[in-house]
């Protein structure tokens, strides 16, 4: 991590700003945050659906195995969908 005098990085406005109400000390300002995995492409959405879906056929009574055809998944991975695993 790289420290920067707040003097020389930020505008004088917002320099005096900062200095009433941290004299002396050091400041951390983290970066932003990132978007979780999926969230901007929609796959996030789209897994969530799927996986609602296969509860749902799963409900109205399909077995695992005819769900793992039908989803090309494991019956294994189907299990920890419908058992929120």
């Amino acid at each position: 991590m790289k420290y920067y005098n707040a003097r020389s990085a930020l505008p004088e406005p917002l320099f005096r700003e900062v200095q009433r109400y941290v004299r002396g000390a050091y400041l951390y300002v983290p970066a932003p945050e990132h978007a979780r995995w999926g969230e901007i492409s929609g796959a996030r959405r789209e897994l969530a659906e799927r996986n609602e879906e296969i509860r749902s056929l799963r409900r109205l009574g399909m077995s695992e195995g005819e769900l793992a055809e039908r989803f090309c998944l494991s019956v294994y991975a189907i299990r920890k969908i419908i058992y929120g695993k």
